[in-house]
Formats: C-alpha cells, sequence, structure tokens
C-alpha cells in the first residue's frame, strides 16, 4: 500500500478538569489522505469506542468513515447513511462491527435516537455518528472527537485541503492509548 503523508502538530496539554486529551490537527489535502486517516485512526479504536464526526457537508466525513471500516476489516461498502439513519457493519474477523450512523436529519438529543439502540450496539461496537455533536454524548464519558474544516486560504487552488482536529474526551484517551498513540503514527 502506498504510504500518504499527513502533518500532524500537537496541541496544548490536557485540560484535566474536563478530562479533555491533547488535540492533534491533521492536513489532509486528498480524499486518499482522508482514508488513510481513517485507518490509521482505525488501529487505536476497540470496541466501546464512541467517535462524532463534525463538519460541513461534503466535508469528509463519509470518506473518513470508509477509511475507519477499511483498517476495522469490516464486512460492506461503507456509504452515507443518510436515508436508513444508520448501518452496521460486521466484522469480517476478529475485531468490532462499525455501525455508521447519520444524525443529520435527526433534530432532537439522544431521546430521538433511542430507537436505534445505540446504547445497546456500543459495548461491543465501535460506533460513528456523523452529525452527532450535542445528540449524542451522553453515550459515553469517553469518545473521540473528529471536526472536519476546509483549510482557510486554500479555496482557489488546494479544494481537497482540510484541517482535521482531534480530540480526545474522557479517561480513555487522555492516558495515552489514543491520541498520543496516534500523533506518533503520524510522525513515523
Amino acid at each position: 500500500m502506498e504510504e500518504v503523508p499527513l502533518e500532524a502538530r500537537r496541541g496544548p496539554a490536557p485540560e484535566p478538569e474536563t478530562g479533555v486529551a491533547t488535540e492533534t490537527v491533521i492536513t489532509i489535502d486528498s480524499p486518499d489522505a482522508m482514508r488513510e486517516l481513517g485507518r490509521r485512526i482505525a488501529g487505536l479504536l476497540r470496541p466501546g469506542d464512541l467517535v462524532l464526526l463534525t463538519g460541513e457537508l461534503g466535508a469528509g466525513k463519509t470518506t473518513l468513515t470508509r477509511g475507519l471500516g477499511e483498517g476495522l476489516g469490516v464486512r460492506g461498502a461503507v456509504t452515507s447513511p443518510t436515508f436508513v439513519i444508520a448501518r452496521v457493519h460486521p466484522s469480517l474477523g476478529e475485531g468490532p462491527p462499525l455501525v455508521h450512523v447519520d444524525a443529520y436529519r435527526l433534530g432532537g438529543g439522544l431521546d430521538e435516537m433511542e430507537d436505534l439502540d445505540l446504547d445497546v450496539s456500543l459495548p461491543e461496537s465501535v460506533v460513528v455518528v456523523e452529525w452527532g455533536d450535542g445528540k449524542v454524548e451522553e453515550l459515553s464519558d469517553d469518545r473521540l472527537h473528529v471536526v472536519i474544516a476546509r483549510a482557510v486560504g486554500h479555496e482557489e487552488v488546494l479544494d481537497d485541503v482540510r484541517q482535521v482536529s482531534l480530540r480526545g474526551v474522557g479517561a480513555r484517551w487522555g492516558a495515552g492509548a489514543g491520541l498520543e498513540a496516534l500523533a506518533g503514527v503520524l510522525s513515523e
């Protein structure tokens, strides 16, 4: 597999009162690099992990999730679940299944999403929720927030350039097993 370069920098130290881990910001310059980032993040994920994806339409949330699915070794093509709300991709091996949710059309919080049984799926799965900010945080004290934004000042020349901010919340991501390890992988 061809190595796709990714640039990473580490942000400020954890904030003890909130349990927020170090933030990592990565510059992505193509859809292939976004998928590669997803594959690398997948190497850090384990059953019970909740990942929230935020970004405008077309930012690359589903492309990142495709990479997560490839890295987790799940069955089925990872596509946007906008119209079905949630899709489950079983593992082809020993890893956890991927539950991919699109909360874009859901206006309420966790109560409106209760029918999806995410709380039941979470312990044995990796749950990825697009547009989940303000809707599903109650599912877990430990979660990974991924914010994808177009790089400011690059619109005319580099339309595919994105700034991806990864911020872990909770003890699971603040203890060196999360973003610290990702920053190490990206610098290799």
